[in-house]
């Protein structure tokens, strides 16, 4: 009688334990399905526009600091308010899509960065309004017409539709900016 207990205790065990794994697995493959990873293309859009982004927000903080310009002072700090929104959407997108994002720029844009942050006065300032407010814009608006129409995943490809406007037109305002502190001696 003995033995027969221990066969279904063991038994017993068993089951329980296939049940974990099983149950184990149940829940790898829902996290799994949770984050759907994005490759190519669509990987490398999400950590350019991060570090586009990243480079902004880290150029008009200096600007901030820098500038006795009202002109570029708001310009700044709307572009400090408006890409920090949207490198928080964007983290969250790609939390979803297992990519980890950077949180600087990319080396080369650290690099203008710290020749913009050498500069003062109306130098700064147009410098500043030509590299972030065109230059920067120009750059991030190809990026992400690009990802608006060819990105695999659609998610990708909604949010390169739906940030897109702000970017043109905050390519608008920097253009717009550039002439008026050009035109200043």
């Amino acid at each position: 009688m003995h033995t027969i207990q221990t066969s279904s205790s063991t038994r017993l065990r068993r089951v329980a334990g296939a049940a974990a794994i099983c149950l184990a697995g149940l829940a790898l493959a829902a996290g799994a399905a949770h984050a759907e990873s994005v490759k190519g293309k669509d990987k490398s859009f999400l950590v350019n526009a991060a570090e586009a982004g990243n480079a902004e927000v880290a150029a008009s903080k200096i600007a901030i600091e820098k500038t006795q310009n009202p002109d570029v002072k708001k310009f700044a700090q709307k572009m400090i308010d408006e890409h920090t929104k949207v490198g928080a959407d964007l983290k969250q997108l790609a939390s979803t899509k297992d990519v980890s994002l950077p949180s600087e720029p990319s080396l080369a844009q650290r690099g203008k960065i710290a020749i913009l942050d050498k500069l003062s006065g109306t130098t700064f300032d147009k410098r500043y309004a030509s590299m972030i407010g065109v230059t920067a814009h120009k750059d991030a608006v190809k990026l992400f017409q690009k990802a608006s129409t060819s990105a695999q995943d659609p998610d990708v490809r909604n949010f390169a539709v739906k940030t897109l406007p702000d970017l043109q037109e905050h390519l608008q305002m920097g253009t717009d900016l550039k002439t008026k502190v050009d035109a200043a001696k």
